[in-house]
């Protein structure tokens, strides 16, 4: 069933007009490009088995020195979410916490529109979901013309390229960006900004001339939520392996820092922090290489979870107790942790903020109010109390519950 532009813009403007409280800025201030990642980066904190400080905590971490925490914004994250979002029911897509909201009115223009999306990639189960999901989104709007798509395969090179070249072919009434890296991305964003209006969702740059940033609560609100479930489940001083995908991104940054402060603030020890590039067989390498060496491992963070379940069959293979360890919404790791009854948590970065791009877009060509500056997004978390509502046993096993996606034309079909 289409909907057209009319109708996407009252729901925005109806759900979300009448709520103007100002959001503290989320960008971070990297300055470094991306870095390579074809081998896992080793860090292993110097301080890892000193003593805490006192009985109740590890000191201060050191990772409120690390240039992608501010304090500010670590604040703000980790009290949104226990916010309630404005907007409508049942459609967190199409809500926000404290939104500002923006006047679009300059970029007005008649339809039917032909919107444009620089992509980093779709490298991984959750990007894929995702784009399935903006996919299925612009099918559903007849004032759509067209919708040009350029992959940059995760080369920030290439996207920078694509963006000129999207920009320079006068064929994009909006543009769309999910950038690569942070700082690189930055200038590029900037200059399209100056002929067209852009949206930029999923990681940041450091810059607010977008229309707006779209993105769930952030990566701080992540990390915490990893963090704090495991200090609830493994006792003081208990030692805990860090997996990350990639450095240079805001949003994953942001979530090694909050878990980083979170857990050596409370007195857990972080013994190994690696970079996996996401390949689960380097996740089964790092894991299996520390359990070799006699590494004691009472915990497992990890910025991302596409690839738990490698985790958790490192220490199966190797007669071992899966230790506490947090994951993320997709559904191989649901169904692994509620056969196994495993002590686990999903922080999750919800795939329906690939709707909201969109529709988001719709509004402004039609010259609507929409929240501006970061429109956070409500970010849930998965545990054991509600994991049955998440586990959907007839989709495949790197479906990413939270897509906001069942009620849509093809589901389940587009994401089979």
């Amino acid at each position: 069933m289409n909907t057209d532009r009319t109708k996407v813009s009252r729901r925005l403007v109806v759900a979300l007009a009448a709520f103007g409280l100002v959001v503290a800025a989320c960008g971070s201030d990297d300055d470094s490009g991306s870095e390579s990642t074809d081998a896992a980066t080793t860090e292993t904190t110097p301080d890892a088995t000193a003593a805490p400080d006192d009985g109740d905590s590890g000191g201060t971490s050191s990772g409120r020195d690390s240039e992608w925490y501010d304090e500010a914004t670590f604040e703000t994250e980790l009290a949104a979410r226990s916010a309630t979002p404005d907007g409508p029911d049942g459609q967190p897509w199409l809500q926000a916490i404290d939104p500002t909201m923006v006047d679009t009115s300059e970029f007005a223009t008649e339809g039917p529109y032909d919107l444009c999306f620089s992509n980093t990639d779709i490298s991984n189960p959750w990007r894929v979901n995702g784009f399935t999901t903006m996919q299925e989104e612009v099918a559903l709007h007849d004032d759509i013309a067209s919708f040009t798509v350029v992959d940059a395969g995760g080369s920030e090179e290439k996207q920078i390229a694509d963006i000129e070249e999207l920009v320079g072919s006068g064929n994009c009434d909006l543009l769309i960006v999910s950038p690569a890296t942070t700082a690189a991305l930055t200038p590029a964003i900037e200059a399209a900004c100056n002929d067209l209006p852009v949206i930029v969702f999923d990681r940041g740059v450091n810059t607010d001339c977008p229309v707006t940033f779209i993105k769930p609560i952030g990566g701080y609100a992540f990390g915490a939520d990893a963090a704090e479930f495991l200090i609830d489940n493994v006792d003081e001083g208990a030692n805990v392996v860090a997996l990350r995908i990639l450095p240079g991104v805001d949003v994953l940054e942001t979530r090694y820092v909050a878990g980083q402060i979170l857990m050596e603030e409370a007195g857990l020890n972080i013994v190994a922090t690696e970079f996996t590039g996401g390949d689960p067989a380097m996740v089964k390498s790092i894991l299996q290489d520390l359990i070799d060496r006699g590494e004691q491992i009472d915990a497992v963070w990890m910025d991302a979870g596409a690839n738990a379940v490698a985790a958790i069959e490192v220490f199966e293979e190797n007669g071992l107790e899966v230790p506490p360890i947090t994951g993320e919404d997709q559904q191989d790791f649901l169904q692994k942790w509620s056969d196994d009854g495993l002590t686990a948590m999903a922080p999750t970065y919800p795939t329906y903020q690939w709707r909201t791009p969109i529709l988001a877009a719709l509004s402004v060509l039609n010259g609507e109010e929409i929240p501006g500056g970061n429109w956070m997004l409500p970010q849930p978390k998965i545990t054991a109390d509600n994991l049955a509502d998440y586990l959907q046993a007839d989709m495949p096993p790197l479906f990413y519950a939270l897509c906001g996606c069942e009620d849509m034309a093809n589901f389940p079909q587009a994401w089979q």
